[in-house]
């Protein structure tokens, strides 16, 4: 029995073996690909910078609100620039040697990342 909503659900049972595959691609609006690219990336590799569980969160939403926006057909660059900032606020400490508990090479990545996320777009 389902409750609720089950959108892009993919239900299997009773069964050996299981092959399921969903196939989400999203294109990303003229001009706003390398953000894009640099907010994964980053997205990808918060879990390395030791961040506490509810920073971590935070950061992971603030990337998720720049990837839904630069897949729409005409983003918005105000919730993009402020999306962004957050994601560098939170970045800064471990750039700046400040935070403790990141792995090896945060501080370097970290660096890297917010140089990334402030190209213009």
């Amino acid at each position: 029995m389902i409750y609720g909503n089950a959108d892009g659900a993919q239900l299997a049972w009773d069964n050996q073996t299981v092959n399921q595959v969903q196939d989400q691609t999203q294109h990303i609006a003229p001009g706003f690909e390398l953000i894009a690219q640099a907010v994964a990336h980053t997205l990808e590799n918060l879990p390395l910078l030791g961040l506490s569980e509810q920073d971590q969160q935070d950061a992971e939403d603030a990337a998720k609100e720049v990837l839904e926006e630069v897949t729409q057909d005409e983003p918005k660059p105000g919730r993009i620039r402020r999306a962004l900032s957050a994601i560098k606020w939170f970045l800064t400490p471990v750039a700046t040697g400040v935070a403790t508990g990141a792995g090896e090479g945060a501080q370097e990545w970290a660096k890297t990342a917010i140089e990334h996320l402030s190209v213009p777009f």
